[in-house]
């Protein structure tokens, strides 16, 4: 659970974009932790009494960094939990990511596979591309190109710490925003943009980008305002 009973009243709130007896999917702000650490602050599970009052739920299913907006997977029940844990181990979670990236990658499309390690230093840690590191796999491909950015989808084959943010940084195309790995400062503009289990019945979400990511996605071609006003690059997604 988080620091109290409700969430903060200044806290970002999360919306939900599926729901059923046995998952809510919410979309996450941008700067909202999923889970208060020893930190302390608001998190995602602050609102976790707000989606069920059982004793077994909720649980978070699986995570997203705190700067990452879009789609996080919440089970209300034990049972449920096991399952998404199962699907999401297996690789059998289909997870879609949109990156808006500093310069032009070369094609239009390509799988990195890096392997990645977890070092630390005296400013703190990071995620590094290391021959000794766990076996990490990224598939993506062009949406739309701007002058001096790239809008790439993304699908995560592995599930590793930070795989999306440093296997774009290894490959030339650090993710806007991304201080730690090359992409300056400001917001990071990554979107948890969909998430499919194929569960019975299945469960699938779809996230609208967050309003910091509009204009960059603007100048790279996107036009679509609402989720339900999909363009042709949404429609190749499914």
């Amino acid at each position: 659970m988080g620091n109290s009973a409700y969430p903060p009243a200044n806290a970002a709130e999360p919306s939900i974009l599926f729901q059923d007896q046995r998952f809510v999917v919410l979309n996450k702000p941008a700067g909202l932790a999923v889970h208060a650490g020893s930190a302390g602050g608001p998190s995602v599970e602050d609102w976790f009494p707000l989606l069920s009052r059982r004793k077994d739920g909720p649980w978070l299913a699986h995570r997203l960094d705190t700067d990452t907006a879009g789609c996080l997977v919440v089970a209300l029940r034990k049972a449920a939990l096991l399952a998404a844990q199962a699907e999401f181990a297996s690789g059998r979670a289909r997870k879609t990511y949109w990156a808006l990236v500093r310069g032009q990658p070369v094609g239009d499309h390509g799988t990195i596979d890096a392997p990645l390690i977890r070092r630390s230093t005296r400013e703190g840690w990071h995620i590094a591309v290391d021959p000794n590191g766990q076996r990490a796999s990224t598939d993506w491909r062009v949406m739309g190109r701007g002058r001096d950015t790239t809008w790439l989808e993304l699908r995560p084959r592995t599930g590793r710490t930070h795989q999306i943010r440093v296997h774009c940084a290894a490959m030339g195309f650090p993710i806007l925003g991304d201080d730690r790995y090359g992409g300056g400062s400001g917001a990071l503009h990554l979107l948890a943009r969909a998430i499919d289990l194929p569960l019975m019945p299945p469960l699938s979400a779809l996230a609208e980008p967050p309003p910091h990511m509009r204009r960059a996605l603007t100048a790279c071609g996107w036009a679509c305002e609402t989720i339900g006003l999909a363009t042709e690059n949404d429609r190749k997604i499914s």
